[in-house]
């Protein structure tokens, strides 16, 4: 059965009703993970398209000492691969230059991993607040009434509970899967910089 649009927001608003002021921000931290999980996707998909395209180009290049074809790919290449593989052409200690380019680029490679980390430890912590508050509200009924005539006044608040409880468990589930995805992709285009430096070492590490 297919629910008109409006049925579906009146639907919506009322399950983030029942699960109280918590839910909000629990929404906000889920959507800003599948919008920050998107941009990352496409930013490694550059990346990665360009380990495809041009990686093994650079470690042949790098390893024969030949600067005008590094220079060539690294022309075609605006990623980090590329900007590395310039600087490493340029001579010199082929460490201190992958240090410096390295640490240039971190910012870019790691982005938005703090993000996804303080969504998967603080969305939890939230729905359990949030769980805390129900029973609170529940409890306050019950202490405030001596005899209950609807148990929907109590089943409410023991909604609210396990409602924020399960939001806060699957959005920090959500932030869990890109997380270790991008802290997968951050290791591997680590041990390529340094594949790529150590193929510059013979060559272009005896230049000054």
């Amino acid at each position: 059965m297919i629910f008109p649009m409006s049925d579906l927001l009146d639907r919506f608003i009322e399950f983030m009703a029942r699960g109280g002021a918590v839910m909000w921000p629990l929404l906000f931290m889920s959507v800003l993970v599948i919008a920050l999980g998107f941009e990352r996707w496409l930013f490694w998909g550059v990346l990665n398209r360009s380990v495809r395209r041009h990686y093994e180009r650079f470690l042949e290049a790098l390893r024969s000492g030949d600067r005008d074809r590094v220079n060539a790919i690294a022309s075609d290449d605006r990623t980090p691969y590329g900007s590395l593989a310039e600087r490493l052409s340029e001579g010199g200690d082929p460490g201190a230059a992958s240090v410096e380019v390295v640490e240039f680029q971190r910012p870019r490679i790691e982005r938005y991993l703090l993000v996804f980390s303080t969504i998967v430890t603080a969305a939890p912590m939230l729905g359990i607040l949030g769980t805390v508050l129900g029973i609170i509200r529940s409890f306050e009924l019950l202490g405030t009434q001596e005899t209950i005539t609807d148990p929907r006044d109590i089943s409410a608040g023991i909604a609210e509970a396990l409602i924020t409880t399960a939001f806060g468990l699957v959005v920090a589930l959500i932030a869990l899967v890109p997380l270790m995805a991008l802290r997968g992709q951050v290791e591997r285009a680590l041990g390529r910089f340094e594949a790529m430096t150590a193929a510059a070492t013979d060559k272009f590490g005896r230049r000054s």
